[in-house]
């Protein structure tokens, strides 16, 4: 590089030649210097004054609005999710209850424990496909129930809920539902039903709409049964009756004599031993009944039973079988 530098004894600006390697030195200097001074800069900026480069506070910005969009769509799930398990809970407790239906108890699906922004995503997708999955249960459970509800005046008149003895006279409650000494052989056994003690011949009534799927005499065990299928998952048993009046796959109606008490099988006195089954468990018969239930008001039922024979009220018989056989599986 060509210079001219002022030369104080001449007093003259004379030709001066500078080395190339001097030129290289000066400007990797220059270049180092810069560098340090960048460097410098920014080690203030962010270390000691704590300062944040620009594009590190537009992501942290941008972050920050979508962690506020993530915590409010949260809220908004767990509302929705509080909304459907309310509804999976009243539809358990209350709709399957009343129509006898098997409990859903829908499992929920666990979510990831930690939190980060990466990770509140998943589990913001999980929790939406775990409610849409019970979504579509609680749908299907509620078509079942609606097609129930469609059909709930015949199911109330199906389901045992009268004694199936007048009570009038000498009845009285004998053996209930539970444990207790055999009154033959002695020693613990468990009964599972109800037992009325009353004189012999004293009419047995149906204690809800069904069809008679068993009426034979037997000499032991319960003796002279009866066993009637009543549709919704119900059948009833009377056992040690002296007489028989239904046959198997006759269709009877609440409050229709099905046969007389006696002491045939295993009895030692006259008595009709009830029991209530339940989707093939056996029930304490005591929940099947209204004790409190005025006799006038039981022989009216009775007298209107016996004089209303119109076959057309009737649930027909191929109708029971079937409804029984879907509910049981």
């Amino acid at each position: 590089m060509r210079k001219y530098l002022f030369d104080p004894e001449t007093l003259l600006y004379e030709l001066h030649e500078e080395s190339g390697t001097a030129r290289t030195i000066q400007r990797i200097a220059i270049v180092v210097l810069a560098l340090g001074m960048v460097a410098l800069y920014l080690w203030l900026y962010v270390s000691v004054f704590h300062f944040k480069l620009p594009k590190t506070a537009i992501l942290e910005a941008s972050r920050a609005r979508w962690e506020a969009k993530m915590d409010l769509m949260s809220r908004e799930l767990d509302a929705c999710e509080s909304v459907l398990t309310g509804i999976e809970e009243r539809d358990d407790n209350v709709y399957r209850s009343i129509y006898g239906l098997d409990l859903l108890g829908v499992q929920r699906s666990g979510s990831p424990e930690a939190r980060s922004f990466e990770n509140d995503i998943v589990i913001s997708k999980a929790r939406i496909e775990d409610m849409m999955r019970r979504a579509v249960i609680q749908n299907e459970s509620l078509d079942t129930v609606m097609v129930l509800a469609g059909e709930a005046g015949e199911m109330i008149s199906c389901v045992p809920s009268i004694p199936p003895i007048m009570p009038v006279g000498r009845v009285r409650m004998s053996s209930g539902f539970g444990g207790r000494k055999d009154p033959v052989y002695g020693g613990y056994e468990f009964h599972p039903g109800q037992d009325f003690a009353c004189d012999k011949g004293t009419p047995i009534y149906a204690t809800g709409d069904g069809v008679v799927v068993k009426a034979e005499p037997r000499f032991h065990g319960y003796g002279n049964m009866v066993i009637i299928n009543h549709g919704y998952g119900y059948r009833t048993l009377y056992a040690h009756m002296t007489t028989i009046e239904v046959a198997a796959g006759m269709k009877v109606r609440r409050g229709e004599r099905i046969g007389t008490v006696g002491r045939t099988g295993k009895a030692t006195g006259p008595h009709l031993h009830y029991e209530v089954e339940y989707k093939g468990k056996r029930m304490n018969p005591m929940n099947y009944m209204d004790m409190s239930m005025p006799v006038e008001e039981y022989r009216s039922m009775i007298v209107q039973k016996q004089n209303d024979s119109e076959s057309g009220k009737r649930i027909s018989t191929t109708e029971l079988l079937k409804r029984n056989r879907r509910n049981e599986n």
